[in-house]
């Protein structure tokens, strides 16, 4: 059975890094960026934390691509903000599959230290701040928190392939 892999933190947690590691670790393996998803929109865009975005549009998209890579068996691995609202969407629509939820945490510092290392125009700056304490609210199970304050992309990808404690 194939497995939908959700990888989830605040900006600049190594979301993006870290999946396409993880991606390129196995076989069959599709990746889809939520943010690349959100992005295709051009004409009427919208920044996702402002009212009136196509947020909701962005994870309709995200639910067709997801099921059609799977349904051809690939691994999938998608990477978004994810509160937990959507996670139980995403436990629903894909009860048939194997899924593992994991939230990539760092300390504010670090947090801060890889915003700064990002290309100007992508820079969060105190955005990221605000999406790491939003993430510490939402309470996720502590199983499912894997931090990478001192942790090489190689270890994270190994904890993910080899701990069945971020299955839901």
């Amino acid at each position: 059975m194939k497995t939908l892999y959700l990888i989830t933190g605040p900006a600049g947690v190594g979301k993006s890094t870290i999946s396409l590691a993880l991606a390129k670790k196995l076989d069959k393996s599709a990746l889809i960026e939520g943010d690349e998803l959100y992005h295709q929109v051009v004409g009427s865009y919208i920044s996702p934390w402002l009212e009136g975005n196509h947020v909701d549009l962005m994870w309709k998209n995200a639910i067709s691509l997801i099921k059609n890579y799977l349904e051809n068996d690939y691994d999938v691995i998608f990477n978004y903000i994810v509160q937990p609202d959507k996670l139980k969407l995403m436990k629903d629509t894909f009860k048939d599959y194997h899924l593992k939820f994991v939230v990539l945490m760092v300390d504010a510092d670090t947090l801060i230290k890889r915003d700064q290392e990002r290309d100007e125009d992508c820079r969060m700056n105190d955005r990221c701040l605000v999406l790491l304490d939003n993430f510490k609210k939402h309470n996720y199970e502590n199983k499912y928190i894997l931090k990478t304050d001192d942790k090489v992309v190689d270890e994270c990808v190994k904890d993910i392939l080899e701990n069945d404690k971020y299955l839901v």
